[in-house]
């Protein structure tokens, strides 16, 4: 069956679930359903470990009997078995009290004209050519250093799927998506001193991702670089974050502004709308409809429209990240956030990372995090990190068993450069980081 028959059907199967919601007593109701087709395998020391197929769907539908609401789902298509699922949603919104928040988003803020994203191209599950993948990628690894001495695997995905919403206001939308990755992680031996680290590619489209040697190359590369790593003394000094891990940074503040934290009053930056809390350099934009793009979407997860905006202007917070819940919750309208954030674009101060390596002159740099110490709530922030030391510009060794600590809040209006060198592979895209004057707990 190809993609549009599949959609059409899948759009049918909706539009029966939300006549029959409302039917059976439902003032208004919603429905999504998302059907992936995909293939996974591995390989361990070249050897095949996994090949596994996957054929998944499900139906998930919400129903409201006034402010009263009730969900439920199911895998089975049957028309007896969507008839269950949505009588069970009713029962459940029936015995669930009122909550004068709770309902569909606002008719006039839901996706009437779907854009086409480009998020589609399909290419044939062929486990051969996965494997083929896979394999290449682990073998250019183990041989591109006498020093790596285990692996501990390469992966090939790929995805096909389709994803509908459709709700009583009127929408049955529909798009198709694909994502293709590849994954190798090994393992380095020096004088006894072990180290692990990996590398990933990933894409839409299946031939633009990296070739499998260039990717076990830089995990080969990645893992040899920590190889004789130390520790340090406590220090106060700057943290580079580097990009691949900086977005972890932004994904506290993302967390820290959307709206059901905000709502909980479980956020370290509550009231912060329309005031300045990041370098006056510093802008956060949101591009949903970019073509291809990985966090790319036309519509959010009540089917509301997404839309471009400008997060963080000039260091202002301009906007909270709201679902129709929360937004009502906070007296305010949803901005197509039920779901999370799309395509989140940090702006850069021009630098590349060499030349932000040599602006820090004495510092950290942090290539990977451990633990959870982070508080969304007051914003305390203590994570275990590894990376390496920087003295006059220059990377002098590599260091593990360290903690790095600070306060959000402090730590965003300390930002002073952005690398240019974007992290593009997820749905927040930035440079490496420096932070200033941050704590360092080693020796």
């Amino acid at each position: 069956m190809d993609v549009k028959q599949q959609q059409q059907e899948i759009q049918s199967i909706v539009d029966d679930t939300l006549k029959l919601a409302k039917k059976l007593g439902a003032s208004s109701a919603e429905a999504s359903m998302s059907k992936v087709q995909g293939i996974s395998v591995s390989s361990r020391m070249q050897e095949v470990e996994t090949v596994e197929f996957t054929n998944d769907g499900g139906l998930g539908v919400c129903v409201y009997v006034g402010n009263k609401k009730g969900s439920a789902s199911t895998a089975d298509l049957s028309p007896s078995a969507l008839k269950l699922t949505v009588e069970k949603a009713i029962e459940i919104a029936k015995y669930t009290s009122e909550d004068p928040c709770a309902g569909l988003a606002e008719a006039e803020l839901i996706a009437r004209d779907i854009p086409d994203l480009d998020l589609y191209h399909p290419q044939p599950l062929d486990a051969e050519y996965a494997l083929k993948q896979a394999l290449e990628a682990e073998k250019a690894g183990l041989e591109a250093d006498k020093r790596i001495v285990n692996s501990d695997g390469a992966s090939y995905n790929a995805n096909l799927g389709v994803r509908v919403y459709g709700n009583t206001h009127g929408i049955n939308a529909a798009y198709p998506s694909s994502r293709y990755s590849l994954s190798c992680v090994l393992i380095g031996e020096q004088d006894g001193d072990m180290q692990r680290d990996y590398a990933y590619t990933v894409s839409r489209e299946a031939d633009k991702l990296d070739a499998p040697d260039y990717v076990g190359q830089s995990a080969s590369k990645q893992t040899v670089s920590r190889l004789g790593a130390r520790k340090i003394k406590t220090a106060n000094v700057p943290v580079m974050f580097h990009r691949d891990i900086a977005s972890s940074l932004f994904g506290h503040f993302i967390s820290a502004i959307s709206g059901g934290s905000l709502y909980r009053k479980s956020s370290f930056l509550l009231d912060a709308l329309n005031t300045q809390i990041l370098p006056s350099w510093f802008n956060l934009l949101e591009r949903p409809h970019l073509k291809r793009s990985l966090a790319g979407s036309p519509f959010d997860n009540e089917g509301v429209r997404t839309q471009d905006m400008d997060i963080v202007s000039d260091g202002v917070l301009k906007h909270y990240l709201l679902s129709s819940y929360s937004a009502r919750k906070l007296g305010m309208k949803s901005n197509g956030h039920a779901g999370g954030i799309h395509n989140c674009i940090v702006s850069d101060t021009g630098e590349t990372d060499d030349e932000l390596i040599k602006k820090m002159d004495k510092g950290l740099i942090v290539t990977e995090l451990m633990g959870q110490g982070v508080n969304i709530v007051n914003g305390d922030y203590s994570r275990g990190a590894a990376g390496f030391w920087v003295e006059n510009g220059q990377i002098q060794y590599p260091v593990h068993e360290i903690t790095i600590a600070g306060n959000l809040k402090d730590m965003l209006k300390n930002i002073v450069a952005i690398g240019n060198e974007r992290e593009i592979r997820g749905a927040l895209q930035t440079g490496s980081v420096i932070v200033e004057g941050m704590k360092i707990a080693g020796n």
